[in-house]
C-alpha cells in the first residue's frame, strides 16, 4: 500500500474525514502499481499467451461427436487492435456496417488496446452458453 493511501485510511480511523471522503480521496489517486512477485514464490501462473475457444457438441447425424479446438496467439490479437487505429474512418464505418449486418455487434472505431488487455485479464475460464443443450463452448486464455 502507498503512503498516499495510508494517509487517507488513517484519517479516516482518526475521525478526521468520512468514509465518502476517504473513497473520494483514494478514487482521486493515481492506480497503484503492484510490484511483480517471483513466479515460484507467487504460485500464480505466467501471463497468458493463447487465446483458446473448444467446442464440443454432440451431432444428430452420423458422423458423432463434433470437437473444434482453436488456439490463436495473443499477439495476433494485440496487433490486429493495433492494425484497426491504421484503417481509415470511412472503412472503419463501412466495416462496422457489414458487421452488424453479419451479426455481430462490434464497433471497431471504440476498440481500444487497453480494453483488449483488461479482457485477457479477466478471461480466465469463460463458458458460453449456446442454444443447443448438447453443445458447449468454452473460451479461455492459457
Amino acid at each position: 500500500m502507498n503512503e498516499q493511501r495510508r494517509q487517507i485510511l488513517e484519517m479516516l480511523a482518526e475521525g478526521k474525514i468520512t468514509a465518502d471522503e476517504a473513497e473520494r480521496l483514494i478514487d482521486a489517486l493515481p492506480p497503484e502499481r503492484p510490484e511483480p512477485a517471483p513466479l515460484a514464490m507467487s504460485g500464480t501462473k505466467s501471463a497468458p499467451r493463447y487465446l483458446r475457444v473448444v467446442v464440443h457438441a454432440e451431432d444428430a447425424g452420423t458422423d458423432g461427436p463434433s470437437r473444434i479446438n482453436v488456439r490463436v496467439p495473443l499477439q495476433l490479437l494485440r496487433a490486429g487492435v493495433r492494425l484497426t487505429s491504421l484503417i481509415p474512418p470511412q472503412a472503419l464505418v463501412k466495416v462496422n456496417n457489414e458487421l452488424d449486418k453479419a451479426g455481430v455487434p462490434i464497433d471497431l472505431t471504440q476498440l481500444k488496446p487497453q480494453q483488449l488487455e483488461e479482457l485477457i485479464d479477466h478471461l480466465h475460464d469463460l463458458t458460453v452458453d449456446v442454444d443447443d443443450p448438447n453443445a458447449k463452448v468454452q473460451v479461455f486464455c492459457e
